[in-house]
This record gives structure tokens, sequence and C-alpha cells, in this order.
């Protein structure tokens, strides 16, 4: 049994999508990173960057103690290893797939986040930033649609490459146009379409955040600092 430590956030999803495909039993335990349960000392002890997704293994491979793990990367790493599925096991293959999820975690991520931030959630609109992160979005995009140019999914066979990057593919909130990516866009369409990417996202419309006001909520989640880190 895993226990997914989670919120409805893309990081969230990239391991909903796992655990769906491989059929792996999991428990949610829903951390509302708007009222600030991500700075609770028991989730602390499993994330210390307060920080979802996070994960705690019952029953690891090596039949020992439970095992937690934060950061979304060395999640999807992880339980592929453990189940054996969603990457290569060849050499080759699996570092392809790999240096993928590292492009994700190291940059889509970080930059289409930030193209959200400043395009929906700055209280000032800062016209240089949303230029600066929208354009670097794009770039991004176009990488990806041209890897996918010549190949169904971005390494080999359907795998956590697909999955990392898959959530974090949201034009609307990005300013970004499919259309200019016909490659991405099919490859984005097929992905949505899979049973356990539709169960993943099922699995976020069940999970509720308690009221708290709008301003509360960008006080947690963006007045953060050195002084706060306990």
């Amino acid at each position: 049994m895993i226990d997914l430590y989670y919120w409805t956030t893309p990081n969230g999803h990239k391991i909903t999508i796992f655990l769906e495909e491989a059929g792996l039993p999991y428990t949610i335990k829903p951390i509302d990173i708007n009222r600030g349960e991500q700075f609770t000392p028991e989730f602390l002890r499993i994330s210390p960057n307060n920080r979802i997704p996070a994960i705690v293994d019952q029953a690891p491979a090596d039949g020992g103690a439970p095992i937690s793990l934060f950061e979304s990367g060395a999640i999807l790493s992880y339980l592929a290893e453990k189940t054996g599925r969603f990457m290569p096991k060849d050499l080759r293959g699996r570092w392809e797939c790999l240096q993928w999820l590292f492009w994700q975690k190291a940059g889509l991520g970080p930059m289409a986040g930030q193209t959200g931030h400043f395009r929906h959630s700055a209280k000032e609109k800062v016209p240089y930033a949303i230029d600066r992160y929208e354009r670097e979005t794009g770039r991004l995009y176009a990488v990806l649609n041209k890897r996918l140019a010549d190949r169904e999914f971005i390494a080999g066979e359907y795998g956590i490459a697909d999955m990392a990057s898959y959530p974090w593919i949201r034009p609307d909130r990005h300013g970004q146009n499919l259309d200019h990516h016909p490659h991405l866009k099919r490859w984005h369409a097929r992905i949505a379409a899979r049973p356990a990417v539709v169960r993943a996202y099922a699995v976020a419309d069940t999970i509720k955040s308690a009221p708290v006001s709008a301003e509360e909520a960008h006080r947690v989640l963006y007045g953060q600092n050195k002084d706060t880190v306990r």
C-alpha cells in the first residue's frame, strides 16, 4: 500500500497517473496547500521541503521498514523500479527516459510554473516577467514538439517521462497555442484519453479545499522565506 500525500497540482497528478496506470493500491492523504497543511511537523518529517507530492511505501521491495520519499521525479523513478514498469530496463533506454524526466523537472515545470504565476497569481502584473516566462515556456513546448515529431511517446514506450510532462502542458494557463505544436497536440490528446489518466483526474475532482480567503491562500503559497523554514 502506498500512502500518497497529495494536492491537485500538476506535480500531484504525475503520481496519481502512475499509480492508476500501474494498478498499485494507494491511499490519498490530502495536503491542503492553500491552508498551509504542508508546514505541519507530521508532513515535514516526510517532505522536508514542504512540497507535495510525497509518498510512504508501506511495503518496500526489501521487506524492511516503510520508505518515505519526496520530489515527484524521485517518486516516479522509485515506483518504476518497484513495479518494473514505465521505464526501460536497458542502459540506453533507461537513461533516455531519465534525461527527459530531468528535463521536465529542471525546465518545463519551473518555467511553466512561473508563467502561470505571473499571468494569473501575481498581485501586480509585471510585463517583463510575463513575456520572459511565456517565451521560455513556448520554447520548451517547441522542444517537446520536435522530440515527438517522429515518435509516439517521449522516450520509447509510454513511461514516466510522459507522465511527468503531461500535467504541465496547459496552454490556456501558459499563453500557448497547441495548434503551433501539432506533434505535441497529438501526444497530449492521446494521453488525455488513456483510462488511467481519466481516473487520475477524477480523483482530483474529489479533493475539495476548505474555505480560505484568496488573501490568506496567497500569503501561505507565496509568502515564504528563510525564516519560515522550521
